[in-house]
């Protein structure tokens, strides 16, 4: 856990520890092998209508709950919070899982539309879906694609964010940050980001896509069993018609192989100077993440406001929302008590 700033603020977040400790020790090992603990999809999936997409989500819990929104990343979709959503909803939240564009339901209404996955394009997005649902705040959380996306928003928006929960912390980047050569054993870590950008990749991830992803899956969570079944409900997601597009503009635009939106410029401009996130905030990392992921020394300083480390115990890999439910439930609780 980071130290805090203050003597106060040390004791909250040593409680907080404590708590999160005897929560977890007592209710997780046994609730990530009940499967009857919570139901294994959501049932209905509805849509709503920005200026640019149709966002398809799922929601749970009672419509005059505390809104919290949960971010996939790739390849992933919005089955990683199911358990996650459930518990929420128990506790009197409304949570509200919206399929990021290219995955799902999620449709462009133009056919001109650009085929975007710059990040900023992806925060403005979660923006215009708090706006077409009347939500002026909320919690938020992600991991992967869905953490960056959300901490872009705490650190440029942190009026319509009550709290934070941040899987690997701090990922807000840019293209010319990017421009940075890392050190070998780095670099391969991100092979796929390099496979795709050619044009063999892109070809490949559009033939092979369900293989890719399952691989993926593999080797950022080592020791997560998932299913066939588990992988398969998720993959459909993967046949959206913008799937494609959409992953092969995300990874080329960090390398600064593709350009972006020219509407988004300014919105960048602000990112590349990796501005602070003020707003309560619990970060997390999975001992076996097996994607590349900073140290969380590395980017605590980035947190302005009250802020909470944790590091998840038992071979949780890149995905801790589906690895390890609980865990991440009591993570946004936790963070929510760091904003009263």
């Amino acid at each position: 856990m980071q130290q805090s700033k203050t003597d106060s603020s040390r004791w909250w977040r040593t409680a907080s520890l404590f708590s999160f400790i005897f929560f977890t020790v007592n209710q997780f090992a046994d609730a990530q092998n009940n499967s009857a603990l919570q139901s294994s999809s959501f049932d209905t999936i509805k849509q709503v209508k920005t200026a640019i997409l149709d966002i398809g989500y799922a929601e749970a819990g009672p419509e005059n709950g505390e809104p919290v929104i949960l971010l996939h990343g790739w390849p992933y979709d919005i089955h990683s919070y199911t358990e996650v959503a459930s518990i929420l909803a128990a506790k009197g939240y409304r949570v509200l899982v919206p399929y990021l564009r290219g995955y799902g339901t999620t449709r462009f209404l133009r056919a001109s539309a650009p085929r975007n996955g710059q990040q900023a394009a992806l925060a403005q997005d979660l923006i215009d879906f708090m706006d077409a649902l009347h939500i002026d705040k909320a919690i938020l959380g992600g991991f992967d694609w869905g953490a960056r996306t959300v901490d872009i928003v705490a650190a440029l928006k942190p009026e319509r964010v009550k709290a934070l929960v941040s899987v690997s912390g701090y990922l807000i980047g840019s293209q010319q940050a990017n421009q940075k050569p890392l050190s070998p054993q780095a670099e391969l870590s991100w092979w796929y980001q390099f496979y795709f950008a050619t044009e063999r990749g892109e070809k490949g991830y559009a033939a092979n896509r369900r293989t890719f992803n399952k691989l993926i899956w593999q080797s950022a969570s080592p020791q997560w069993k998932f299913s066939d079944a588990t992988f398969d409900r998720s993959a459909q997601s993967f046949d959206n018609p913008d799937h494609v597009a959409i992953v092969i503009s995300n990874y080329r635009w960090r390398l600064g192989l593709a350009k972006g939106e020219a509407k988004y410029d300014a919105l960048e401009k602000q990112l590349a100077t990796f501005p602070a996130i003020t707003v309560p905030t619990v970060t997390l990392e999975g001992d076996a993440n097996g994607a590349p992921h900073p140290d969380p020394a590395v980017y605590a300083a980035k947190f302005k406001g009250p802020y909470v480390h944790h590091n998840l115990p038992g071979g949780i890999g890149h995905n801790p929302p589906q690895e390890a439910p609980l865990a991440f439930a009591n993570a946004i609780l936790e963070a929510a008590a760091l904003a009263k």
